[in-house]
């Protein structure tokens, strides 16, 4: 059996997630026993056990953790493949003629602000929308189809399964309340603001949780902006995040950092005509 429908893997990637039948069927919104068949169903078609089922609760196999991996990336490309048709055939309330950037909330302004004047001078440009994102969401919100294009920044963010063009290379900052005594250093070090008692490094979430750490769960950037102005929390920043900071802060160069990279990073099966004339803009900046 080499192929799956996509109900298939929608019900499978709800129980997967929840390692509960009761919890993933009310999600779904349907009946646990018709959902409890559907999987051993799809068990006996795809030929090996994707869940072990105990007194203790359901736990994935092997195959079950490829399978949940797999099945999330399928399911994200046939929702992107419907939300790009729409999009291009303008049934979702824009223009035709229409692409949608994602772009971290405030990152590479600069960089942003001469993209978009460039292409806008093109000859036939499409209308760009830009899409401003919280930290690390752009790959997921390009891999769904909410955009068609990206600024995406390495390490941060993984370009697996996309193409890219590299943009632009930056140091890093850290970003501190002006009153503290670190902040009168001209340098400074990773270790120098990791392990600051009153001054724990601010968290915010990669892939839907947050890393362990004493410092404040961050939900976006004008939360973190604040907790630093009051001397609750210190972060550390590409160099263009200069461009939003507040009078309250201070931005010290981190010596010891690895740089950033900021690319563009596009669908790798994209044809789009308007996609590619925005790359070549940004390849020439």
């Amino acid at each position: 059996m080499d192929t799956l429908e996509t109900r298939e893997l929608r019900y499978f990637v709800a129980v997967a997630e929840e390692l509960h039948f009761g919890r993933a069927a009310e999600r779904l919104g349907m009946a646990q026993p018709p959902l409890s068949r559907a999987i051993q169903q799809l068990e006996r078609r795809i030929g090996v056990p994707l869940l072990e089922r105990n007194r203790r609760g359901v736990c994935l196999t092997g195959a079950g953790e490829v399978l949940l991996h797999e099945g999330r990336a399928a399911l994200d490309a046939t929702t992107a493949a419907a939300r790009r048709t729409r999009r291009a055939g303008g049934a979702d309330s824009g223009p035709r003629n229409r692409l949608v950037l994602a772009v971290k909330a405030a990152g590479s302004h600069e960089l942003l602000q001469k993209l978009l004047d460039a292409y806008a001078a093109e000859p036939d440009a499409a209308e760009i929308e830009v899409l401003p994102c919280g930290m690390c969401e752009q790959e997921g919100i390009l891999r769904d189809g909410r955009a068609d294009v990206a600024l995406m920044h390495a390490p941060f963010n993984s370009l697996a399964g996309f193409d890219s063009e590299e943009l632009m290379t930056e140091g890093q900052i850290a970003i501190l309340p002006a009153g503290h005594p670190l902040a009168a250093r001209k340098t400074l070090s990773l270790a120098d603001v990791s392990d600051v008692p009153e001054l724990p490094l601010a968290r915010w979430p990669r892939h839907g949780t947050y890393p362990p750490g004493p410092g404040p769960e961050i939900h976006n950037q004008t939360q973190l902006a604040q907790l630093i102005a009051l001397g609750r929390t210190v972060a550390v920043f590409p160099d263009s995040a200069r461009a939003w900071l507040w009078a309250e802060h201070a931005a010290v160069p981190l010596t010891d950092a690895p740089p950033v990279v900021t690319h563009i990073a596009w669908p790798a099966h994209s044809r789009s005509l308007a996609l590619a004339g925005l790359i070549r803009t940004a390849a020439q900046l």
